[in-house]
């Protein structure tokens, strides 16, 4: 018998820009299921968003200011963040238009940084 087991290739992580929320796939979702909360940040050169997950203990330790932390919500098939300010900002900032539905953007975990780069110019 020559048996080979099915293997599902990686999939792709997929982030949804609304007019209020980040909300990130199941696979990106995986990156934070020990995050208390996240740091945002952009970069206009790069072109991209980033999504740093903070532990308890990072959130604990004290030296990361309350108002560059936000909330982070987990559920079985997606993480969300919501925060309309950032997404105000970054859609001036990157010239977008999101609507209800949101536009998708590929987004890539980078284990060096520990971040979530959200690529705007590569949209789904």
């Amino acid at each position: 018998m020559s048996l080979t087991w099915f293997n599902d290739e990686l999939k792709e992580i997929i982030v949804t820009v609304t007019t209020t929320q980040l909300t990130i796939n199941k696979f990106g979702a995986t990156f934070f299921e020990k995050a208390n909360q996240v740091m945002l940040g952009y970069d206009p050169v790069k072109k991209i968003i980033a999504i740093k997950p903070l532990s308890k203990n990072d959130v604990m330790r004290g030296d990361i200011p309350e108002h560059t932390r936000y909330n982070v919500s987990l559920s079985s098939s997606y993480a969300r963040i919501t925060n309309k300010s950032f997404i105000k900002k970054v859609s001036d900032i990157f010239n977008l238009n999101p609507d209800k539905e949101g536009i998708k953007f590929k987004a890539i975990w980078k284990d060096n940084t520990e971040l979530l780069e959200v690529l705007i110019n590569k949209e789904e």
